[in-house]
């Protein structure tokens, strides 16, 4: 500080006191930012608190809060509670809430190719779903798909391979499908249908009542821990597996985007990395409670477990490829994004060839 000819030094106590001062009003803006609350609502196509997927939106909730300071704080809604499972993707849109959660085949109804974005039969694991994602375009597309209804999707979680489902008779061929009736949603419920079934379309919490009473004949889900939270064995006791029309189901994140541009940049950071977070600890959890749930189901509550055979696998597989041919011819932006998942698919199928596929048999030797 430069003194003027004329003006007298200014002593020790001026100079803290006027220190203080400028720091104050420097200071002033953050504190007035620091305060800033926004409450958001989460509604959830799950019931409330439901095992991994329920708690996994409440641990979204909870990250996000204390990341953020108590900045963002997000209230959470299961299934019934503010909107219906179904409505999950027209409320957010509409910004009556900021965020949802549930899975993308719930809306084909809006765009077809939505189901992409949660699983398609025999198609990516997990590890590969993810990584497609992030790395291989599959997110930019999504992006893309959702943006006329002003929203941006992100994935939050998954549930593994899952099982092939809960039957009340055993399947033993293709003829044991026909007339079938599956609560079994996204493009596996378009195989099964031309399998002869009749899939069914029901949220969550609505199966066991279904199944038990018989309007269903079986039913998937998700796997061991999620199904015996359900007490589905209590419906049906022939448990099948592989979960050929989902072998990693990405849940989805579905955020309203003025919502998000509304908020601070600080923020946005924060909610789009506690999604992540989000998406690892779902994955997480569910393969480390998967098995111990299977043993219980089979040992504690007499459930007979079942491989399908080779020969319907292969039938639904030859099925399958020919419905999503058909889907892409019929729709340019179905064909875009099918052909991003293939292109993917291929080459990091034949990187599992040689490392995740070889290290699972050599286990076996």
């Amino acid at each position: 500080m430069t003194i003027q000819q004329g003006q007298q030094p200014l002593s020790r106590r001026q100079m803290i006191q006027g220190g203080a001062v400028a720091a104050a009003a420097f200071a002033a803006p953050a504190i007035v930012r620091a305060e800033e609350v926004h409450q958001w609502k989460m509604v959830t196509t799950w019931p409330k608190n439901f095992p991994a997927l329920g708690t996994g939106a409440n641990f979204l909730a909870s990250i996000i809060e204390e990341m953020s300071g108590g900045r963002l704080k997000i209230k959470v809604f299961g299934d019934k509670e503010l909107v219906g499972a179904f409505e999950v993707f027209d409320t957010v849109s509409r910004g009556t809430a900021q965020i949802g959660h549930g899975a993308a085949y719930y809306w084909k109804g809006k765009q077809q190719a939505a189901q992409l974005f949660s699983a398609i039969p025999f198609g990516l694991n997990p590890q590969e779903m993810n990584s497609w994602l992030y790395y291989g375009g599959g997110l930019q597309l999504w992006t893309k798909l959702y943006e006329p209804f002003g929203l941006i999707p992100v994935p939050i979680g998954n549930t593994g391979v899952q099982m092939g489902g809960w039957f009340n008779r055993e399947i033993k061929s293709v003829e044991d499908l026909k007339g079938l009736k599956m609560r079994i949603p996204g493009l596996g419920g378009e195989v099964l249908k031309r399998a002869g079934g009749t899939p069914v379309s029901l949220p969550g919490g609505e199966i066991y009542t279904a199944l038990q009473s018989g309007a269903i004949d079986a039913t998937e889900w998700i796997g061991p821990y999620n199904d015996q939270a359900f007490g589905i064995y209590k419906a049906a006791k022939f448990y099948y597996y592989p979960g050929w029309h989902e072998p990693g189901t990405t849940l989805e994140g579905i955020i309203n985007k003025k919502a998000y541009e509304a908020l601070p940049k600080d923020l946005q950071a924060i909610v789009w990395n506690a999604c992540k977070a989000a998406n690892l600890e779902m994955l997480s959890e569910l393969t480390a409670k998967n098995n111990d749930a299977l043993e219980s189901l089979i040992n504690q509550h007499k459930v007979q477990l079942r491989r399908f055979p080779d020969d319907v696998l292969r039938h639904l597989r030859k099925m399958s490829d020919e419905i999503l041919a058909e889907m892409a011819a019929a729709d340019p932006v179905f064909k875009e994004i099918l052909d991003s998942l293939y292109k993917f698919r291929k080459q990091v199928s034949a990187w599992h060839a040689v490392s995740e596929q070889m290290v699972l048999e050599s286990r076996g030797l």
